[in-house]
């Protein structure tokens, strides 16, 4: 049902808390694949990709040719966007899961909230506020889109200076649902 798609590039430090976090939603059997749009890493990314199961897509050039590619070689019929680093709350796979039966049909898609990583109840009023005032999403925060919609949209463009923002964008605030569970992410700096 929900192929998972992380650009990865040297990102084997922040690429196994990410994939944690995903099994629970394998194991209940939301997600049926996950593939690494990899550019070229020289860490052992390749080596956890083996070892989880993932599929890798080893691709230089432009982030959004490399996310394009993966979308384009996934199966799934929904699309789960991931940075690596990014680690979703257990909450996740019943949203996710809502969202999608909730949205059949229709051009829409979903992001997860965002929570810092060290969270504190003015970083939390500060990024609901932002909401408020109609701040649009950031791709750290994992985007849900249906394959159909994607391509309806012409997916990711490879000359973007930053194609996951450039696909927020042109989804717009409107058709983009914004789900309860946290999105976090894992520095690369721990």
């Amino acid at each position: 049902m929900l192929g998972v798609i992380i650009p990865t590039l040297d990102s084997e430090r922040v690429l196994v808390a990410t994939l944690a976090a995903l099994v629970s939603g394998a194991t209940e059997g939301l997600i049926s694949e996950v593939v690494l749009a990899d550019g070229g890493s020289h860490d052992d990314t390749a080596a956890i990709a083996e070892v989880t199961g993932c599929n890798i897509l080893r691709l230089e050039g432009p982030l959004g040719t490399r996310l394009k590619a993966a979308a384009t070689a996934a199966r799934a019929p929904w699309f789960l966007f991931l940075r690596p680093g990014t680690v979703l709350d257990p909450p996740w796979i019943g949203e996710a899961r809502r969202f999608i039966e909730l949205v059949r049909g229709s051009e829409r898609a979903a992001v997860f909230r965002r929570s810092a990583s060290a969270p504190s109840p003015w970083r939390e009023a500060l990024a609901q506020a932002m909401l408020a005032l109609g701040a649009a999403p950031h791709p750290d925060q994992g985007l849900l889109i249906s394959r159909r919609f994607y391509d309806a949209l012409g997916g990711h463009n490879g000359n973007a200076a930053d194609p996951e923002a450039d696909l927020i964008r042109r989804i717009g605030r409107r058709r983009i649902a914004r789900l309860a569970a946290a999105a976090h992410n894992v520095s690369q700096d721990t």
